[in-house]
């Protein structure tokens, strides 16, 4: 006989904070675990395709394992020391692009500014120097906290080895956990499952690539046009494409300041960087989105900035990291709960019983 569903209800919120007791407690040790098993769910269906085309999943396991080894090399050698040299160049140089910002308004608007210093003057000479003042303490401090919050050496061992166990025996995982649900709710944990699944899939695989190719698009373009900085321009412009729109309109605001501030005077030039971002976001409204995410993938936009927020803020890093996956789990549970709450007589009411009774 199925368990009462206050029993259940009971069980399965002891579950949830048990889960929430070991992020808050083993958030450290349990990082290169969840980032192992995002990884190894990310590029399973890889696998399953290599499997399809007659390479055991051992084999597809290493070719995947390797290339992904072979992409983590280049990111180091060659992107990552370029994206903290910009980095780091662009907050010397704060104070000298917010000093022509200054001489800017004090040629155009004089009658606004007025003669000699005013608030606004004063306040975007300050933006410069506070930058280059607090930008070193503030990488320092964001790489500081990131050791303090990992060992990076045994990050470094643990991932690798996490995701090729979990990427190998994924299916088998999976088939485990099956045969553990209870007989009487199996179906309906199936589809809720099934739905998070899909959630998930839209969002991490789709709108991780899409994030990933906009993200090359707008360096390599801005690269190749001269404009300093463009590779970490492109980089977070492609890195906030997850959240519709913001990408595209914080990267062209700082790309096109950024112009304006190097090509002063070449509007064409000026306009040219403008076009990258109106390109980038007809190819994403157009081409990839739909074809690689899917018009509805359950995720609100305010929703999950909000669950990146709110977990980011309790659990740090790890909180990030969990924050998309369980935003997709309370939202498929929500759904559920509102369908049947609409089933039920509390929502359609004594007539209704009556009528299902006729």
């Amino acid at each position: 006989m199925a368990l009462p569903v206050r029993q259940q209800l009971i069980y399965w919120g002891i579950a949830a904070a048990v889960f929430l007791l070991i992020l808050w407690q083993l958030g450290d040790v349990v990082l290169p675990f969840i980032v192992g098993g995002a990884l190894a769910y990310f590029l399973d269906p890889v696998a399953d395709r290599l499997e399809r085309l007659g390479l055991s999943r051992l084999w597809a396991t290493i070719i995947i394992c390797l290339i992904a080894i072979l992409t983590l090399v280049v990111a180091l050698v060659v992107v990552i020391p370029l994206l903290v040299s910009q980095t780091v160049e662009l907050v010397r140089q704060a104070p000298t692009i917010f000093d022509s910002v200054q001489t800017w308004l004090n040629e155009r608007f004089p009658e606004a500014i007025g003669e000699g210093s005013s608030p606004l003057t004063d306040s975007v000479a300050s933006i410069g120097q506070t930058i280059q003042a607090r930008g070193d303490e503030l990488l320092s401090l964001a790489l500081n906290s990131a050791q303090g919050v990992v060992n990076v050496l045994v990050f470094v061992i643990v991932v690798p080895v996490v995701f090729f166990y979990m990427l190998k025996d994924w299916d088998r995982m999976v088939a485990a956990i099956d045969r553990l649900l209870p007989r009487d709710h199996a179906p309906v944990i199936r589809d809720l499952a099934r739905q998070i699944d899909e959630t998930l899939a839209s969002f991490v695989r789709g709108q991780g690539t899409v994030c990933l190719i906009l993200g090359i698009f707008y360096a390599v373009a801005l690269m190749l046009m001269g404009l300093n900085f463009g590779v970490l321009v492109g980089f977070v412009a492609g890195l906030l494409t997850f959240i519709p729109y913001l990408g595209a309109l914080i990267g062209g605001a700082l790309a096109v300041g950024l112009a304006l501030f190097q090509f002063w005077g070449d509007w064409l030039w000026i306009l040219a960087f403008y076009a990258v971002f109106q390109v980038g976001q007809f190819v994403e409204g157009n081409i990839l989105t739909p074809n690689l995410v899917g018009q509805s993938i359950g995720l609100h936009p305010v929703w999950l900035i909000f669950a990146l927020s709110a977990f980011g803020a309790v659990f740090g890093l790890v909180g990030f990291l969990v924050a998309v996956p369980v935003a997709a789990m309370i939202g498929v549970l929500i759904r559920y709960a509102i369908a049947r709450y609409r089933e039920g007589l509390l929502y359609r009411g004594v007539a209704a019983r009556a009528t299902d009774e006729e």
